[in-house]
């Protein structure tokens, strides 16, 4: 089993590594690639250095199974080279999420979508990928019309940019390199991606678009995206309306029996889902469950996870693990 990770400089990057490390997948050769500054450098796996390799050396190489985490542009570059040898591409950007015929994987809800056909399957938005684990049991059982989404995202969504600018403007300095476009200490933006036409940005019609093509559904969607002051951890606060009348008891019991859902949800201790209490961990947090006294079937609830494990490496490393327990004799 060779497998290599393009774009393990990164932020995501270097948390696949770690991923693939604590779950400990039947590994007989690991590539490590980057982009050119970075060839020739190492880079550590489970205690030993890996030298990195230019993407095009690690095309040839052949491996089963390579993980993106280096751009849209990259992605669209060079995955198909690696699909045209053989390898399952496991890609985390925005390149083919959209397109005809690439599965939009959430191993948990549909990871059936791929087919031993599929050499290039695309890794969601990280706000989408928690904000599915929790509609798709809900919507399994009662069927949702609408979903109204706020997010509060935090700067590591932006990577290193991000992480940089909070820094410094915490110390009372200016970045020369900002994320945004309006300094984030002590402030939210609700402004995440690129604005369009419509007035969304590219961030929220990614919510649109992810949720429904993942779900496989119809559902109205309504997005609003804001980025915090917060170094980790992706925070939603959902509205939905569903079909039919439901038991909120009995959401709470199909939340508590999903796989990867943790149910934080104790008001009288003030127990709910924080960026915190998620850092670092695999499992998406589910709290704040209430009727929504204002409309028909209507149900709020808030939803956390970290947006580098969930949000990107580990549902990669998932959608790895599936490929080869489908189809690969090991």
């Amino acid at each position: 089993m060779k497998i290599a990770v393009i774009g393990a400089t990164g932020l995501v990057g270097q948390k696949m590594l770690q991923v693939l490390a604590e779950r400990n997948l039947p590994i007989d050769e690991l590539i490590v690639a980057a982009s050119e500054r970075s060839i020739g450098k190492t880079t550590n796996f489970k205690g030993k250095p890996y030298t990195l390799i230019s993407v095009e050396d690690a095309i040839e190489k052949r491996p089963d199974i390579a993980i993106f985490s280096a751009g849209a542009d990259a992605s669209l570059k060079y995955a198909p080279l690696f699909a045209a040898k053989g390898t399952y591409v496991v890609d985390n950007s925005s390149a083919w999420r959209k397109k005809e015929g690439f599965p939009l994987v959430v191993p948990e809800i549909n990871a059936s979508d791929i087919t031993t056909d599929t050499h290039i399957i695309a890794n969601p938005n990280c706000s989408t990928i928690e904000l599915v684990m929790a509609l798709a049991p809900m919507h399994r059982r009662y069927g949702i019309k609408r979903i109204v989404v706020s997010t509060y995202q935090s700067v590591s969504g932006s990577g290193i940019k991000g992480l940089n600018q909070l820094h410094l403007e915490q110390r009372g300095e200016k970045s020369e390199n900002p994320a945004y476009p309006h300094q984030i200490h002590e402030n939210i933006i609700p402004h995440g991606g690129n604005f369009l036409e419509d007035g969304n940005t590219t961030e929220e019609e990614k919510l649109i678009f992810e949720t429904n093509k993942i779900l496989h559904s119809k559902i109205a969607v309504s997005a609003t995206v804001a980025r915090v002051p917060v170094f980790g951890g992706h925070s939603e606060s959902v509205n939905v309306e569903f079909s039919q009348p439901y038991d909120l008891q009995e959401i709470r019991s199909i939340l508590e029996k999903t796989p990867g859902i943790i149910v934080a949800d104790n008001p009288s201790e003030n127990l709910y889902p924080t960026p915190l209490i998620a850092y670092d961990k695999d499992e998406v947090f589910v709290g704040r469950m209430r009727r929504d006294n204002s409309i028909a079937n209507g149900f709020n609830f808030w939803v956390v996870s970290d947006n580098i494990r969930k949000g990107a490496a580990t549902n990669a490393v998932q959608i790895a693990e599936y490929l080869i327990k489908r189809f690969f004799d090991l």
